[in-house]
């Protein structure tokens, strides 16, 4: 039995479409690129969440994240020795591209980060690593074209493995 999670992470494009990511190397999920994010406090919306996580994964304070849902999802993974089932909730946000500031560094190790990108539209279509949630890629093209996603995207359950490119 896994005990359930709630979640909300960031795709934060900058101008040119490009997305910030952090690079994760997970036993269960494997190495992958995820947006910023994490598990939501108690009283805390999923958008509280994700401006929350924002400001601790990368240090800005600056972003707020709009309303706007990308897509839904869920998956499997073990937490401080927790199975879970994690819900997820991604936001929208924008901005100019940046670098994370201040000291980000214990965050970081808490959640595994390895190291952080910016990825091109083309990067992330080429597929040659994986990402989190699978077709990021997609679903950011949408926002390209539309300005933002006509309606959330429900990917449903994405079982361990299913990490996928573009």
């Amino acid at each position: 039995m896994r005990t359930p999670r709630q979640a909300a992470r960031v795709a934060f494009p900058d101008s040119t479409g490009s997305v910030f990511l952090f690079r994760y190397d997970d036993e269960e999920v494997g190495v992958h690129w995820a947006m910023p994010g994490g598990g939501l406090n108690l009283g805390e919306s999923p958008r509280q969440a994700a401006e929350r996580e924002l400001r601790e994964e990368t240090g800005w304070t600056d972003i707020e994240v709009t309303g706007a849902v990308l897509c839904l999802c869920e998956h499997d993974f073990t937490r401080a020795e927790v199975p879970v089932r994690q819900h997820e909730e991604i936001f929208l946000a924008r901005g100019p591209r940046r670098d994370p500031v201040g000291d980000v560094a214990a965050a970081h190790a808490a959640d595994r980060i390895i190291r952080w990108q910016w990825w091109s539209p083309g990067e992330l279509s080429a597929g040659r690593e994986p990402t989190w949630p699978p077709r990021l890629g997609e679903l950011l093209a949408v926002v390209r074209e539309s300005g933002a996603p006509p309606a959330p995207v429900g990917l449903g359950y994405v079982p361990n493995g299913a990490v996928s490119g573009g």
